[in-house]
């Protein structure tokens, strides 16, 4: 029997109705005014809130990759609702999203799995988690055919980044496949409206200039925060070792623009890397 990993956050995070959901996820591309971006895309930063909060800033980094040709999409995402080493990805089958099924890349997955002891099959990091989940139906919505890697990253430090970066850089260059990795990551959590704006900030100017030793610097030293960090600095390490050398923030944005209640709010960013 075929593994397919259920929607967990449906009719939650976004709609479990297939015809509202695709609705809500046209109106946000469709109001994304986007700036051209003048080159090969490799990775894109997104959030993972509800998309009453977030989904409007996801859909400018997706806009950007509409109707692009890739094989496979390797989504990195951080764990939420389960502590383990190491990073957790589903050998085999499918996750389900109200759009439909999208499967997993099995030959990727199992290269992956050959290149590191601490990437490893384990399911039950995956069942609840939303941080991946939610990044599915904007793919379904912007790409055609295609197949994900899904991965969450339990370990978040440095080398585990760097690590995970070089294992994906090797996969992708072995498959000769077109590729895009996707980060998944918030920015700063239930700060106040101005207090929030200021650590983003320190976040969405590394992300323009394409810094990863100072996105390193300033994370370790608490200048800045993202619950995603590691699959953000991950994106960013294979990008560049891609070859990309170019960045452009899509979007910036926090809880509070939406809500309208700036006492504690939680930062939202779309990014792209690409080569040119």
């Amino acid at each position: 029997m075929v593994f397919v990993r259920e929607p967990a956050v449906s009719g939650m995070f976004y709609p479990d109705d297939p015809g509202i959901l695709k609705q809500d996820v046209e109106r946000y591309l469709k109001n994304a005014d986007i700036s051209p971006v003048h080159g090969e895309i490799t990775g894109i930063i997104a959030p993972h809130a509800g998309y009453v909060y977030s989904g409007q800033v996801a859909a400018y980094g997706f806009k950007s990759i509409l109707n692009k040709a890739f094989d496979t999409v390797i989504v990195l995402a951080p764990s939420h609702r389960i502590h383990f080493e190491g990073v957790a990805v589903i050998e085999k089958g499918s996750y389900r999203t109200p759009l439909g099924l999208v499967g997993i890349d099995e030959e990727a997955v199992a290269d992956l799995i050959r290149s590191s002891a601490a990437i490893r099959p384990f399911i039950e990091a995956h069942k609840g988690e939303h941080s991946l989940e939610v990044q599915i139906p904007f793919l379904q919505s912007v790409l055609k055919d295609f197949t994900i890697v899904p991965l969450i990253m339990g370990t978040q430090t440095i080398d585990a980044c760097a690590a995970l970066s070089d294992c994906i850089e090797t996969v992708i260059r072995k498959r000769g496949r077109q590729f895009l990795i996707v980060g998944s990551t918030d920015l700063s959590h239930y700060h106040p409206y101005s207090a929030a704006v200021r650590l983003d900030s320190v976040i969405v100017g590394h992300l323009e200039h394409f810094d990863v030793p100072g996105m390193i610097r300033d994370l370790d030293m608490n200048k800045a925060e993202a619950c995603g960090a590691g699959p953000m600095l991950t994106t960013m390490m294979v990008s560049d070792k891609l070859g990309a050398k170019h960045s452009q923030v899509m979007k910036y944005a926090n809880s509070g623009d939406v809500s309208g209640d700036r006492r504690a709010v939680v930062g939202y960013v779309s990014a792209v890397f690409y080569r040119s």
